[in-house]
């Protein structure tokens, strides 16, 4: 994540506060039971540092990532998000510098995205498709110019992804499509990331920097000096808020976490992370996508650049491009759902009871006060308004279809 794109708001009521904190500790359980008891972790340059504040570590996508800090609660983390700014260390995510003179034509061979077009210092999320259309991971890319992207992969997708990028450098550069130049891969190990998200975020990060940073809008990046030290500054994130992704030389990121930190700002770990970005519409690769899953089918439509509509030269473009003409058979969409949440792997009936989807995330909002969730449900049941069922604890409960983000977003957008 992660990822620029649609957004919505979060904020706490005590009717649901008790059950939201449960989905927390249910994420979490998700999350550990994903890696095995006898499995090394990998630690991010941020650690110590969690520990130290009193995170709460817990197993996730490899790594010993905090689930939440000290005594603050999901619904706490949460609200403190909303209304000031709250510090996510993301730095398991996977930073990566691909480069060379062909580096554009390259990116728009393995995703469907526009880059040719993009500014530099523009990013935008796309996906990495396999042969089917399905999507191998999700990922935003910055173009800093025609032959360099900075790319950042989801953590948990970090074997599959490099081996695919390795795998496809090698097929490009021994092709004439890299006539006019290679095309190179370079991992950014060690390299911090943090998130500073929240209506907060922009005037913190603005005290340690002499740059404008109100001239940095959603989906722009840039280097800036954080307090002294060249960082990659992006405007984005995973909560629907206003925010900034700030990647940091390995031997500063505790010293500039340290400094992002400090009041208003609040440490936030996982639990709240989740909920946000469920919130915000935004998908968990793993949960929401797979290689089973196109873009179109997902709702990220938009991630197609028009022109690659036309000339259909990415991976997995026959699928697409079919899906996008007939249509596909299932749809991603939100759901409002009746009496209890619906949990991952409830299934969705019609009012007659044909089995036609299943829901993929969901969680209470504190913000609605309804039971909120996002999934795939058969081709024609996908309008808004659209009544179904949804199995949750062997009952039938009522649910709507909806669009989202549950909230409208607060990014910082160029007028």
């Amino acid at each position: 994540m992660s990822l620029a794109a649609r957004s919505l708001l979060y904020s706490c009521r005590s009717s649901v506060s008790r059950p939201a904190l449960r989905v927390a500790g249910s994420s979490a359980a998700r999350w550990m039971s994903s890696a095995a008891p006898s499995t090394q972790l990998s630690k991010t340059g941020l650690y110590d540092f969690h520990v130290a504040n009193g995170g709460k570590m817990v197993p996730f996508a490899g790594y010993s990532m905090p689930l939440q800090y000290g005594d603050v609660g999901g619904v706490a983390a949460h609200n403190h998000v909303r209304t000031q700014a709250g510090l996510f260390d993301v730095g398991h995510m996977v930073q990566s510098f691909i480069t060379g003179p062909s580096a554009t034509a390259f990116l728009e061979w393995l995703t469907p995205s526009a880059l040719s077009e993009l500014k530099p210092f523009h990013s935008t999320l796309s996906v990495l498709l396999n042969d089917k259309g399905g999507i191998i991971d999700d990922t935003v890319i910055c173009k800093h110019a025609d032959d360099k992207y900075y790319v950042v992969t989801n953590a948990g997708r970090r074997v599959e992804d490099l081996a695919w990028f390795e795998q496809k450098l090698k097929e490009w550069n021994a092709s004439d499509k890299s006539s006019s130049g290679k095309v190179s891969l370079e991992v950014l190990d060690g390299w911090g990331l943090v998130a500073l998200q929240g209506p907060e975020a922009a005037k913190v990060l603005q005290s340690h920097v002499k740059e404008d940073i109100g001239k940095l809008y959603f989906g722009q990046s840039g280097y800036f000096e954080v307090a002294g030290v060249k960082c990659h500054v992006a405007r984005g994130g995973y909560t629907g808020e206003d925010g900034f992704e700030i990647s940091i030389p390995s031997e500063k990121t505790v010293e500039i976490t340290e400094l992002l930190s400090k009041s208003p700002v609040q440490l936030t770990g996982l639990g709240a992370r989740d909920s946000l970005r469920l919130e915000a519409g935004m998908c968990l690769y793993g949960h929401d996508l797979n290689e089973d899953i196109t873009p179109v089918e997902a709702g990220l439509s938009w991630v197609i650049g028009k022109s690659r509509r036309d000339n259909g030269t990415f991976i997995g473009a026959s699928t697409v491009l079919q899906q996008l003409k007939d249509g596909p058979s299932k749809r991603r969409v939100g759901f409002i759902v009746a009496d209890a949440p619906a949990r991952e792997g409830a299934k969705v009936f019609s009012p007659t009871e044909e089995e036609i989807g299943v829901i993929t995330s969901g969680i209470p909002s504190p913000t609605l006060s309804q039971n909120i969730a996002m999934g795939y449900i058969k081709n024609g049941f996908h309008k808004k308004g659209t009544e179904v069922l949804v199995e949750v604890r062997k009952k039938m409960r009522k649910a709507t279809v909806r669009p989202m983000p549950f909230v409208p977003a607060k990014y910082h957008r160029e007028p």
